[in-house]
């Protein structure tokens, strides 16, 4: 088996994504955030079984020195380590030119350097900014409608141009909108289901009508390994979605059908994005994914969010869990 690094393994998909490498017999190598706790994120949640073998490297991929170390000894690497909250990219968006595009530039010049067999970049669908058409394919146009989405896009062109310079066995991924147990609280579906099971049936939103296309985060891991195993993906960009779109609104009465609550919405102005930053609708073609990875959701349509929504909640209604989130505060 090759040696995989993944950057970002302390973090949502990137925990899913090691847990599943690891379940799937790879060599895994987690390149987690360095603290003072000594805490490795959500992989300390996964059972020792999970994880008795799995090497661990402490780290900042920001330092270029660092990322060179981890990569040393790896065959590929799975770039998922970013800033990620989208409403703290406005007030510090230099933190996200940091992390998100030299970060990036890092992995990919230490990838360059040690001769890595294939380098996986995460995107994320908000590149794509409001559909100029649907579903959208990896034609559209990107327009960036918040500064973390300038970070990423910025990033995918990075990535491209190692390609086409040094020809780098790059792939750019891009996720629509990944949901699923352990996402942060600063994400919709969280922010609903905790406030749901802490008894709220007044619930504070920001704004509704927008769509959205939620693609559940075993999907998501699927289609990572999917790129490991494939030899078409280079130079390509290639959209993981569920071929389904939902509104906000829409999306929080599933959950309290779900769990059986009658609720209200009460929009909450704090929560809302600027008017031109507001992204109104995302719905992905992931054709492409199926022609070059042979991958497919297994979350797809309604009944695919259906499921994928009970397995969150189920995981959310542990009070070890939910303790873990801060309900009446708006993260950021």
């Amino acid at each position: 088996m090759p040696k995989i690094l993944v950057t970002g393994a302390d973090g949502f998909i990137g925990s899913h994504l090691t847990e599943m490498l690891i379940e799937n017999g790879f060599d895994v190598k987690a390149f987690v955030y360095y603290n003072s706790f000594n805490s490795f994120g959500w992989l300390d949640t996964l059972p020792i079984h999970s994880i008795k073998n799995l090497e661990v490297f402490a780290g900042d991929i920001r330092d270029p020195h660092g990322v060179s170390k981890a990569l040393k000894d790896c065959n590929i690497v799975l770039h998922l380590a970013a800033l990620i909250g989208i409403p703290y990219s406005y007030h510090s968006p230099s933190t996200y030119i940091d992390t998100n595009v030299k970060g990036t530039l890092n992995v990919l010049q230490a990838a360059r350097d040690h001769n890595i067999d294939k380098v996986v970049v995460t995107s994320t669908s908000e590149v794509y900014g409001t559909a100029q058409y649907v579903p959208i394919n990896e034609n559209h146009p990107l327009q960036a409608q918040s500064p973390y989405a300038a970070s990423k896009a910025s990033a995918d062109h990075l990535a491209l141009s190692y390609f086409r310079s040094f020809d780098t066995p790059v792939t750019v991924i891009r996720p629509f909108n990944t949901y699923g147990p352990r996402q942060s609280a600063r994400a919709v579906i969280p922010t609903i289901i905790t406030q749901l099971l802490n008894g709220k049936t007044e619930i504070e939103l920001g704004s509704l009508h927008p769509t959205r296309d939620f693609t559940f985060v075993k999907d998501t891991a699927r289609g990572f390994i999917s790129a490991i195993n494939s030899n078409n993906s280079f130079g390509e960009v290639i959209n993981l979605g569920s071929n389904f779109e939902i509104s906000i609104g829409d999306l929080a009465y599933t959950v309290a059908n779900l769990l059986k609550i009658n609720i209200n919405i009460k929009s909450d102005s704090i929560r809302e994005r600027p008017v031109k930053s507001e992204v109104e609708r995302l719905f992905a073609d992931a054709s492409k994914a199926n022609n070059l990875l042979n991958w497919e959701p297994k979350f797809g349509g309604l009944a695919g969010l259906k499921k994928g929504l009970e397995i969150t909640i189920k995981w959310f209604s542990d009070s070890n869990n939910l303790s873990k989130y801060k309900h009446e505060q708006y993260n950021i």
